[in-house]
């Protein structure tokens, strides 16, 4: 298993972005431009496997997760992955690799479609040899460790379409897949919307249990042949497991999932519901998608009102749902909901009782090695960001200290959309947002075409469309660097630079599989 790699090692991408030629062992393409990069190949694929090595009763059922890994042959190095739609009340990445420690495997790869803060305990798998890195979201503790410089390997980050587009092109390839099922039945069928644990869709690891040489069910709700509606189909599930519990699904909230009531951050939603209108994006059969956060939430209720006001209707609004969302179904504000993960309860139900409310793939939605992804189909996004910079990059993954504490999500798949917000505060903590260049570059600014700040509105001067469409109207339109002046008044001078050493430790790869930027290690 190869190690970190030397800071020699790099080279320049096409923003001037220094990116390792080689991580984790493969070499690697170094980002080109937005739609720079064209792929030559055919899809990758599993083993073939046959009916006669599975029981014609359709039982596959074993006593234990340590069972099945030992059926699945599991080996030193392997890759294993797991999902995220449980979020913070996740139990079965670590029950799965408290399993992998008892059967003394080491040097294991961690293939999540998200980490979170209650896999803290992989920290202690990585310092005993169990688990060598991971390649996905590092948030909280997990992007401590790796921003410290103590994973060996090299953390990859990529985004919810960016996952998929690895899985397929044969990037990653996954030996054992490990998907937490609410429901599921003995010969593998799965779903996400029935079972004390329902938590709605399960389709970040279809890509999983597609293409995944071996895949291992575990569920805490078994029933009979056929478990409807079968997200996952028993047809690629190898073994089921049955365990006492899987998460806790009152923590798959995101964000606040409660409207804010910061003052500055409800200016900051009612701006940019304003700009949707007064832009003219607002219309009938329109779309949109926004997030889970207050403001973001704040946003949809403005927007809300404003669609009643002047009677337009959505075709569709993409999710992550929440209950704001399901209202607005159910009101009759749009037609669908498209719904990649839900973010509360409210959304789960809605999913498993309304056939208008859709579970949708990353391959459906965002996978950009695809005959085209649903993302590009919304008209209007709204995103948040941890930094902007005065040429419209962003950086949703580090803090202004280099700090690595997010993932990437769908964030990078999202900035396709007809017309891409991110609404974000001028300053947090009286720390500039807007700054000379961004710490960590996640998105590049040609794909981001407005900031809506508490301070006033910029908009990227190559959407020279919308400048005209929002001319005359009552909104707060600035030059960025205007408003990065002002602010930088107000703190004092811009922000600290971080203390970074020479040393890489992850990498953020474009929707395309090329690497856009480097994560450096943080001097304490």
């Amino acid at each position: 298993m190869a190690d970190r790699l030397d800071s020699e090692e790099l080279r320049e991408n096409v923003l001037g972005r220094q990116v390792p030629e080689v991580v984790n062992g493969k070499k690697q393409v170094p980002y080109q431009g937005v739609h720079g990069y064209r792929v030559q190949g055919r899809k990758a694929g599993p083993p073939i496997p046959t009916a006669a090595d599975y029981p014609a009763n359709g039982d596959k059922r074993l006593g234990s997760l340590l069972e099945a890994l030992e059926a699945c042959g599991i080996q030193d190095g392997m890759t294993l992955s797991t999902h995220h739609h449980f979020r913070n009340g996740d139990f079965v990445s670590n029950m799965l690799f408290d399993a992998c420690a008892k059967l003394g495997r080491r040097d294991l790869i961690w293939f999540p479609s998200a980490s979170f803060p209650c896999h803290e305990p992989m920290i202690a798998h990585m310092q005993a040899g169990v688990v060598h890195h991971i390649e996905g979201s590092l948030n909280g503790p997990l992007g401590d460790y790796c921003t410290d410089g103590k994973m060996r390997g090299l953390g990859v980050l990529r985004s919810h379409g960016g996952r998929w587009q690895a899985i397929q092109d044969g990037e990653v390839h996954i030996d054992i897949a490990v998907i937490a099922a609410p429901c599921a039945d003995p010969f593998g069928n799965a779903n996400g919307v029935h079972g004390p644990a329902a938590c709605g869709s399960l389709y970040f690891s279809l890509a999983d249990s597609l293409y995944a040489d071996r895949v291992i069910v575990v569920t805490d709700h078994l029933v009979p042949f056929p478990a409807i509606p079968w997200q996952i189909q028993g047809n690629n599930v190898d073994f089921v497991v049955c365990v006492d519990r899987i998460g806790d699904p009152s923590k798959i909230v995101s964000g606040t999932t409660e409207i804010t009531r910061s003052p500055d951050r409800l200016l900051i939603a009612e701006w940019v519901a304003r700009f949707v209108r007064d832009a003219g994006i607002m219309r009938n059969g329109f779309s949109f998608q926004a997030g889970a956060g207050g403001a973001a939430l704040a946003f949809a209720m403005y927007l809300k009102e404003m669609m009643r006001q002047a009677g337009v209707k959505a075709r569709f609004v993409r999710g992550g749902s929440t209950r704001y969302l399901v209202e607005m179904l159910k009101e009759g504000l749009t037609d669908y909901i498209l719904d990649g993960q839900t973010f509360d309860l409210d959304g789960v139900g809605s999913m498993r009782d309304n056939p208008c409310h859709v579970p949708t793939s990353p391959f459906t939605s965002y996978n950009y090695h695809g005959k085209g992804f649903f993302g590009t189909l919304v008209d209007v996004v709204v995103l948040g960001a941890t930094e902007v910079d005065v040429n419209f990059n962003a950086n949703v993954v580090t803090h202004s200290d280099g700090r690595l504490l997010h993932g990437i999500g769908g964030w990078q798949n999202c900035l396709f959309a007809g017309c891409t917000i991110l609404a974000v505060p001028a300053l947090r903590d009286r720390i500039p947002v807007i700054v000379d260049e961004v710490t960590t570059l996640t998105g590049p600014g040609e794909l981001i075409d407005v900031i809506v700040t508490e301070r006033g509105i910029a908009i990227n001067p190559r959407r020279r469309d919308l400048l005209e469409a929002v001319k005359g109207k009552d909104l707060p339109i600035r030059d960025i660097r205007d408003i990065q002046r002002e602010v930088e008044q107000i703190c004092g001078g811009k922000p600290k630079p971080p203390r970074r050493g020479s040393q890489v430790v992850a990498v953020v790869k474009w929707v395309d599989g090329t690497v856009l930027d480097s994560v450096w290690k943080v001097e304490r």
